[in-house]
């Protein structure tokens, strides 16, 4: 059994809520870098100092934080913001009141933090895989190219992986990725991605990280809000050009079925500060505009 290298204990606010905070970081309950196991949340990354492992659970009234690996201390160090213990909610409940909608749902899940990990490229890796394809097809390139670098978190947890490293993304063909399901277009963006990843993650906030990460072509202001949501903890950041989340906030604060995103926008115009917060009260919450036609199709690239 693998040897904590140290442990944090966090204070808690009132009405903390876990799951729906470092849920966040996790594409579905099968993510290879991050999950939930047992009583505590996973999540492997690789940090300036070297791999490491962030396990986070309720112990009593407070969090226990206890990390592995080479990168155990810095892990430790950032353990309340991946926890989303310094998200600023200053503002936002005088803000929610501007609509009966949020208002309540604020009011039901006042322990809703916004994680901030620090760690811009593995969270680029899966969003770029996200890009204009369904959620099946996107968590099979992500898995399959978390998989074929093969590398296991430290700690106790045999089913964690670490995100690959960005040089080793960089020095790779794109044909490589065609058996994940991964088309050249979604590949070449993000090995473009992978050669300036320590430039990236040497930004100092959001708004230099959004500047940066839209200069590289194939990224735009979905997946850069994508990013630095949880990232830089985020509240403000809206995923502009997304399949679903137009429709959701159109339905949930107009009775509207369907909505683009300048609608989105006008109607989160309100809450500006914690735009972003508002979509994910409204998706945590399961409010999902009607559906309407068939659904897009899965595809596969792994022949070609």
């Amino acid at each position: 059994m693998p040897v904590a290298q140290g442990t944090r204990r966090l204070a808690l606010p009132p009405h903390y809520h876990l799951a729906g905070t470092v849920g966040q970081l996790a594409m579905g309950r099968h993510d290879p870098c991050a999950r939930f196991a047992g009583d505590a949340f996973w999540w492997a990354t690789r940090t300036p100092d070297g791999p490491g492992t962030l396990s986070l659970r309720h112990d009593g009234d407070d969090l226990l934080a206890t990390a592995y690996g080479p990168g155990a201390g810095w892990l430790l160090d950032r353990a309340d913001a991946v926890a989303g213990l310094r998200d600023d909610l200053t503002g936002f409940a005088d803000l929610a009141r501007a609509h009966p909608v949020v208002a309540r749902l604020a009011h039901q899940r006042p322990g809703l933090r916004i994680p901030a990990t620090g760690r811009l490229f593995p969270r680029l890796l899966r969003a770029i895989f996200e890009q204009k394809v369904t959620g099946t097809e996107a968590f099979r390139a992500y898995a399959g190219t978390v998989r074929h670098f093969g590398e296991p978190a430290p700690g106790p947890n045999p089913q964690l992986w670490l995100p690959p490293p960005a040089e080793a993304v960089a020095a790779t063909p794109y044909w490589v990725f065609h058996p994940f399901g991964a088309e050249q277009r979604r590949t070449d963006t993000l090995l473009r991605t992978a050669r300036v990843a320590a430039r990236l993650d040497a930004c100092a906030d959001s708004a230099e990280a959004t500047r940066r990460m839209t200069a590289i072509p194939g990224i735009g202001p979905w997946t850069a809000a994508e990013a630095v949501r949880t990232v830089y903890g985020d509240p403000d950041a809206v995923s502009v050009g997304d399949y679903h989340i137009p429709n959701t906030v159109a339905w949930a604060l107009a009775g509207e079925p369907r909505g683009d995103d300048a609608r989105m926008l006008t109607l989160l115009e309100p809450f500006r500060g914690h735009r972003g917060r508002v979509c994910v009260l409204l998706e945590q919450a399961g409010m999902m505009a009607p559906r309407f036609g068939p659904r897009m199709p899965l595809r596969t690239f792994a022949r070609y």
